[in-house]
């Protein structure tokens, strides 16, 4: 949805997940530190460090929000790393936040079939799943996050969001 809105905005795309470190899908293949990652740790370890990776990513975010806007450049910056909690401690009008989600269904469906696991051997399946349940769960956390600090929330699955969206920034 990202790239689709920089793309018809004409803006610039950065994505968080390609400025730090971390395990982040196991497909299209599972990587050694990945297995391990997702195998040995805990549900609640895998979700605490999680945060601690976003908290500790967020100065580097903000020098490139704040790089960009010296530079009256527009663009569009998305990725799990923008926590509600951080975006929503940026001044008033330098950016525009939306947080995009979906329901546990669409995004489960979703990364199943992204991911392949329906024809995944049992320990990558295993890790696939769960991946996506900390994604799920990621989800409905940052989510009552926005909702909590005001931040505008759109439903990507709903029909028309892209069109939507990009009508609205076009605007602004």
């Amino acid at each position: 949805m990202a790239s689709a809105l920089a793309s018809s905005l004409g803006r610039e795309l950065i994505s968080t997940d390609n400025l730090g470190r971390h395990p982040g899908r196991p497909w299209p293949s599972v990587r050694p530190q990945v297995a391990e990652y997702y195998a040995s740790l805990s549900d609640e370890t895998i979700h605490w460090f999680l945060k601690v990776h976003h908290e500790n990513m967020w100065p580097r975010i903000r020098q490139i929000i704040e790089s960009h806007r010296q530079l009256a450049k527009p663009f569009v910056l998305e990725g799990a790393a923008l926590r509600p909690e951080y975006v929503a401690q940026l001044e008033p009008g330098s950016v525009a936040a939306v947080f995009l989600y979906a329901d546990e269904d669409f995004l489960r469906r979703r990364m199943m079939e992204e991911a392949g696991h329906s024809d995944a051997d049992e320990a990558t399946a295993a890790i696939i799943a769960k991946f996506i349940e900390r994604s799920i769960r990621e989800n409905r956390d940052m989510l009552e996050a926005a909702q909590a600090a005001n931040i505008r929330c759109v439903d990507v699955a709903a029909p028309g969001t892209l069109d939507a969206l990009t009508k609205a920034f076009s605007a602004a």
